[in-house]
C-alpha cells in the first residue's frame, strides 16, 4: 500500500469518526473538528510511529489529520525551522497545545525555540514561548529570571490577548506553586490584576485564579 493512499485513508477515517455533538462542544473553544480524542488516540497506537505519514497528514491543514500527524511523528526528528513553521501554521488550540506540549518539549532545539517565540509579536506564538517557559520554571528554573517573569506579567497580562494571558497566568501560578521565595509576590499579583477571577469553574476543579490555584496547589503539597 503506498503512503499516499494510506493517508487519504486515514483522512477519510477521520470524516468517518466526526460527532456532530462532539464539533459543538470543541468549536466552542475554538477547534474546528468533531473527533473524538478517545477514538483518535486508538487510531494513533494502531498506526505506531509514521514520521513521513506525520509529515503528509500535517501538510493536508486539517485539524483532526494535524492531531493525529502529532500523536504519530518522532519528535527529536524534527528540525528547528520546522518546528516553528509548524508552529505558526497551527491555528486552532488544540493543535497548538498538542504540538508544543508532546512535540517541542520533547525536541532538542526546545530552548532554542523558546527564547525566539517568548518575544514574538504574534500573541499565539508568544503564549507557546511562555507555555516553555512555564515548563522551565517548574522543571529546570536555574538560569531563569523568575522576578523578571514576574515583572513582565505585572505589566502586560491584564491587557494581553486571550491565549497569551492564559498562558501568562499559568506562568504566574507555577512561580507561586513552585518558588516559595516568590509566593507572595505572584499572589499579590494576581490579585491586583484579578485575571480569571471570575472564570467559571466547575465543582472539584481549581480556579484558573492565580491566588486561589497558588494557595490550593501549596496545601496539597503540605498535605501529603
Amino acid at each position: 500500500m503506498e503512503t499516499e493512499t494510506t493517508v487519504d485513508e486515514l483522512v477519510a477515517e477521520l470524516a468517518a469518526l466526526e460527532d456532530p455533538r462532539a464539533r459543538e462542544v470543541n468549536e466552542k473553544h475554538g477547534d474546528d473538528h468533531g473527533v473524538n480524542l478517545g477514538k483518535l488516540r486508538a487510531l494513533a497506537k494502531r498506526l505506531k510511529t509514521q514520521q513521513e505519514v506525520a509529515h503528509q497528514l500535517w501538510a493536508t491543514e486539517d485539524t483532526a489529520a494535524r492531531l493525529l500527524a502529532i500523536l504519530i511523528c518522532r519528535p527529536k526528528a524534527f528540525e528547528h525551522d520546522e518546528l516553528d513553521a509548524m508552529l505558526r501554521q497551527a491555528r486552532t488550540p488544540k493543535v497548538h497545545d498538542w504540538l508544543v506540549n508532546y512535540v517541542v518539549k520533547k525536541n532538542p532545539h526546545c530552548e532554542e525555540l523558546r527564547l525566539a517565540w517568548f518575544p514574538d509579536p504574534d500573541p499565539v506564538v508568544a503564549s507557546a514561548g511562555w507555555a516553555l517557559t512555564t515548563e522551565r520554571a517548574v522543571k529546570n528554573p536555574e538560569g531563569l529570571d523568575l522576578a523578571g517573569l514576574l515583572d513582565v506579567i505585572e505589566a502586560e497580562m491584564k491587557d494581553a490577548p486571550d491565549r497569551l494571558q492564559w498562558a501568562m497566568n499559568h506562568c504566574l501560578a507555577q512561580i507561586g506553586i513552585e518558588h516559595a521565595e516568590h509566593r507572595a509576590r505572584a499572589i499579590d499579583i494576581g490579585e491586583r490584576l484579578g485575571v480569571l477571577k471570575d472564570y467559571p469553574t466547575p465543582p472539584n476543579c481549581t480556579s484558573p485564579f492565580a491566588p486561589i490555584w497558588i494557595t490550593e496547589m501549596v496545601r496539597r503539597q503540605h498535605a501529603m
